[in-house]
């Protein structure tokens, strides 16, 4: 049985440029496939391009479990995963394909809603209250921060609630960029303004 290991070195192999490219891609699918079969494959990752730069993709058994934008920095992320969910963490980008299409058909303008299950696990409390609530937020338009405390149910919490946006682990799909301040300006986002902005306008809401 491959044991996590042997994972890590081997990842740290495929990491490696030089010779023998295609044959790390190989050896790298199998270890994939070998771990995904042993049962020790807890995080599959792998990163798109975008109009909005490369997201990190990041699921568990249970599904899709954090989108991180570059400006994150994705080694500090999977970093993060491996202390908060599971080290063992692996390359599997097949495991993310479904993702990576329904990605690439919302930038695309051909879908206006993510079908992918989720895995909620890295937030809590109050800010999984406010990240429950952003999917009512529809396609096109924008809600303030003040209305999603009190869709939360804590109408005074208003900053908890953009606390909950800043932090949202699943951007994009948990559309925290609709949510702007009450005056009408975009306020903070973690993907940063101008992605913020890019979203805004793909969805006609900008």
């Amino acid at each position: 049985m491959t044991q996590p290991d042997d994972i890590e070195i081997t990842q740290l192999l495929a990491a490696s440029p030089g010779p023998g490219e295609e044959t790390m891609r190989r050896l790298r699918d199998r270890l994939v496939q070998d771990a995904e079969s042993a049962g020790i494959l807890d995080v599959g990752y792998r990163s798109i391009d975008t109009p909005v730069g490369p997201l990190l993709l990041a699921a568990t058994g249970q599904g899709l479990v954090r989108v991180a934008y570059a400006i994150e920095d994705h080694d500090r992320v999977l970093d993060q995963l491996a202390a908060k969910v599971s080290p063992r963490v692996l390359r599997a980008p097949a495991r993310l394909d479904t993702a990576a299409r329904e990605f690439d058909e919302y930038f695309t303008g051909r879908r206006t809603s993510f079908d992918l299950p989720l895995d909620l696990r890295l937030s809590r409390g109050f800010r999984r209250e406010v990240l429950a609530r952003l999917p009512t937020i529809g396609y096109g338009s924008t809600a303030s921060y003040a209305a999603m405390a009190a869709a939360a149910g804590h109408p005074k919490a208003v900053r908890a609630a953009a606390s909950a946006c800043a932090t949202n682990p699943l951007p994009v799909i948990v559309p925290c960029h609709r949510v702007i301040r009450s005056d009408g300006t975009f306020g903070g986002y973690v993907g940063g303004e101008a992605a913020k902005r890019t979203l805004l306008t793909l969805e006609g809401a900008a």
